[in-house]
């Protein structure tokens, strides 16, 4: 097993942190990297979207690790306007869907090779959809005036 850490990834709207666990996350992991940098963007941005991959470069998580884990996530719950996790670690995807009914915000899991899907998701999460269903097919023109005008004569 290797020293584990958090690899920050880019690419992703400023509201979003995007992560990936890689080796054996231990503490110092939590305390040094993940939660500095959550608190950062939650004070930067208000409520915040997380994506965490928790794929193949994965080792497990120390004791203190999973409490870190859980007692930030119970902490800062409201601050979280939609979380993807993204494994195929079944015991990983089970133990965070029982924590699913307290996350205020959106929430979805998704197999590693969905990660694309995951992506789209996260960064799509908590926009207001465009309503629709109320407009017209402007494929028909009015008639004009001068068509409703009686004939001259």
């Amino acid at each position: 097993m290797s020293k584990g850490k958090f690899e920050f990834l880019d690419g992703y709207p400023a509201d979003v942190l995007a992560i990936e666990a890689v080796g054996e996350i231990g503490a110092d992991a939590y305390e040094h990297h993940l939660i500095p940098a959550l608190e950062a963007k939650i004070a930067a941005e208000g409520k915040i979207k997380l994506l965490y991959v928790i794929g193949d470069r994965f080792d497990g998580f120390s004791a203190k690790a999973a409490w870190d884990d859980a007692r930030f996530g119970l902490t800062h719950l409201g601050d979280f306007a939609a979380l993807a996790l993204v494994s195929d670690i079944e015991w990983v995807r089970l133990g965070v869907q029982v924590f699913a009914p307290m996350i205020p915000g959106a929430f979805a899991v998704f197999h590693v090779a969905e990660l694309d899907k995951a992506k789209a998701w996260i960064c799509e999460a908590g926009k207001p959809r465009e309503d629709h269903s109320h407009d017209t097919d402007a494929t028909h023109k009015l008639p004009t005036l001068e068509d409703k005008q009686p004939p001259m004569g």
